[in-house]
């Protein structure tokens, strides 16, 4: 932000306080309140934050009019089309491009860390093996601080680094032992000649009794579903990271507590959702009758995966997606699924029907990756611990910028009270 030589004033009952306007790099400008309390006595009233900026940030940046999304000011579409996940992670972490020497050195960093202690596979088997693998990896990442002492220290920055490589490399470890878990089949190990996303999908269908080889279209589709994923501002669970950070809590602590906020059906599953509302429907003649449901006020149902709360115009993600989608369903060989028809005729009318035009309820990000996973063979249960795997990278980034913000304190969010004013206690037998 730059200094503030304008000022808002905001008039009350008898008093005029005058505070500090700040413009940012981009987007709107931002009414400094820091002083509010102090000086006039008042709070703000802002449910869900949704005109509160809890910090300042130079990660990522989010313009929902015109539909962009730049990760440290690269465009989410460049990197989509010419970057990597791996580069992605060292971009949101470091700040800028690597030279190729930086990205070999960073990529073997995260290589050397793919595997986990050995005990933890003995947390694995305490759980049910009908337990949600959402479940499993809270509980799992959180207890990675009882097992890398050497990286909880957050005082220390070369930790700090070592906690967040360590994350980025294990999550996707933790996240197919979940999943191997949850359907009865052995866990099977990271193999360092693969590249990350294609670890991750050995690490999920191999087997011991067969050989797997990854297919690179499937490999290119799940690195692009991680780096589409990888940030997105000040969001819920980005929030709970950055909240959870600002009392001192050691990093995996703080993933931990983003991975439960994610698993909310209103965050993180909301590609799950849309494909469970597409096999709803069903079949393509089924469509009008949702579609009329989804234009009536009266009816709480809503059509999942279009529209988004931030982007006003379009998800400049989806674009992306729908080409992964299109590539990896040839490949599969089943662009006839009855699923596949229902979603392609939704898609359609979206891009058509002037309610949709009008209201911009474009196809999002989540219309096209569940069709992809699901594609793939992955059960809608592994969707958002797939999301949890890539937004690691930015909610670990995210939290190394708070720890270095001088201006952050620990966060302590102010209330509307509308409860009892003080009472006396009635002794039990007079009442």
């Amino acid at each position: 932000m730059t200094d503030a030589p304008r000022t808002a004033k905001l008039t009350f009952d008898d008093k005029e306080l005058e505070l500090p306007m700040y413009s940012p790099t981009a987007g709107p400008d931002v009414i400094d309140i820091t002083k509010l309390y102090a000086q006039g006595g008042v709070f703000t009233y802002d449910p869900g934050f949704t005109s509160t900026a809890s910090c300042d940030s130079a990660i990522t940046y989010i313009d929902g009019g015109k539909g962009e999304l730049l990760y440290r000011g690269y465009s989410i579409d460049e990197l989509a089309e010419s970057s990597n996940y791996i580069e992605v992670c060292y971009i949101l972490l470091f700040g800028e491009l690597p030279t190729k020497a930086q990205l070999k050195k960073f990529s073997d960093r995260i290589t050397k860390h793919t595997m986990v202690h050995d005990q933890m596979q003995q947390m694995f088997r305490g759980f049910r093996r009908d337990a949600h693998p959402m479940a499993i990896m809270c509980g799992v990442v959180g207890a990675l601080s009882a097992f890398y002492h050497d990286s909880t220290d957050i005082s220390d920055p070369e930790q700090r680094e070592h906690a967040s490589v360590r994350m980025i490399a294990k999550i996707p470890t933790i996240a197919a032992m979940a999943y191997k878990y949850s359907v009865g089949q052995p866990f099977v190990y990271p193999d360092n000649k693969l590249d990350y996303a294609s670890n991750f999908l050995r690490m999920c269908f191999a087997v011991p009794a067969e050989e797997y080889v990854v297919d690179p279209i499937l490999a290119k589709a799940m690195d692009r579903i991680f780096t589409l994923h990888a940030d997105h501002e000040q969001n819920a669970s980005t929030s709970t990271v950055r909240l959870a950070g600002s009392s001192g809590a050691n990093p995996f602590a703080c993933i931990a507590a983003g991975i439960a906020c994610l698993w909310g059906p209103a965050h993180g599953g909301a590609n799950q959702a849309c494909l469970e509302m597409l096999r709803e429907i069903g079949t393509v003649d089924r469509i009008p009758e949702f579609v009329a449901r989804a234009k009536d006020k009266n009816d709480p149902f809503r059509l999942m995966g279009f529209g988004h709360r931030v982007y006003k115009n379009f998800d400049p993600r989806a674009k992306v997606m729908k080409e992964s989608a299109d590539e990896v369903l040839e490949l599969m060989g089943i662009e006839n699924n009855e699923t596949l028809k229902v979603a392609k005729e939704l898609e359609k009318i979206a891009l058509e029907d002037p309610y949709f035009k009008e209201k911009k309820l474009y196809p999002n990000v989540d219309f096209y990756s569940g069709i992809i996973l699901d594609a793939m063979g992955f059960p809608t249960s592994m969707f958002t611990p797939i999301f949890a795997l890539s937004r690691t990278v930015g909610w670990i980034t995210q939290w190394q910028e708070m720890l270095n913000d001088p201006s952050q304190k620990i966060g302590r969010p102010r209330q509307l009270y509308k409860g009892a004013t003080q009472r006396p206690y009635v002794e039990l037998d007079k009442r």
